[in-house]
């Protein structure tokens, strides 16, 4: 059983799981994935007052999610009930960041993106803008 967050989670550990949840994705964390991550949570507005200390508790959540049979289900269940629509958006782009951190997609990623953009309910063309915005960031 997953150990259980004192508090539902907030937008900003919705955001850290989708991140993670990338990240994780295709068994290999890289440097460059959590690097992304953390300067994410460092810099961006959206994670201001948010206290780092919660990403290890979100982190170890998606892990023992990951473990179970249907975790990915259970995982976007805790998404769509504590990540507010305006921050969907968001929650691609932060995804499609760390995807595209380590200078190449996994094929196991590719399918995670594309379930996220179907569970946040992202337009097709948005989706392709983000993704593009991700690409050009991420080109060396």
């Amino acid at each position: 059983m997953t150990e259980q967050v004192p508090h539902p989670m907030s937008p900003q550990d919705c955001l850290v799981a989708i991140m993670v949840a990338v990240s994780a994705s295709d068994e290999n964390i890289r440097t460059a994935e959590l690097v992304k991550i953390e300067v994410a949570v460092n810099m961006l507005p959206v994670f201001a007052g948010y206290d780092i200390d919660r990403t290890r508790r979100v982190s170890q959540i998606v892990f023992d999610l990951f473990e179970q049979e249907d975790g990915l289900d259970a995982l976007f269940g805790l998404i769509r009930e504590n990540l507010p629509e305006r921050l969907n958006e968001t929650a691609y782009a932060l995804a499609c960041d760390v995807a595209a951190a380590d200078g190449s997609l996994a094929e196991t990623e590719l399918r995670l993106l594309e379930e996220i953009r179907y569970e946040l309910n992202i337009d097709r063309l948005h989706a392709a803008a983000i993704e593009r915005g991700a690409r050009a960031r991420h080109t060396v």
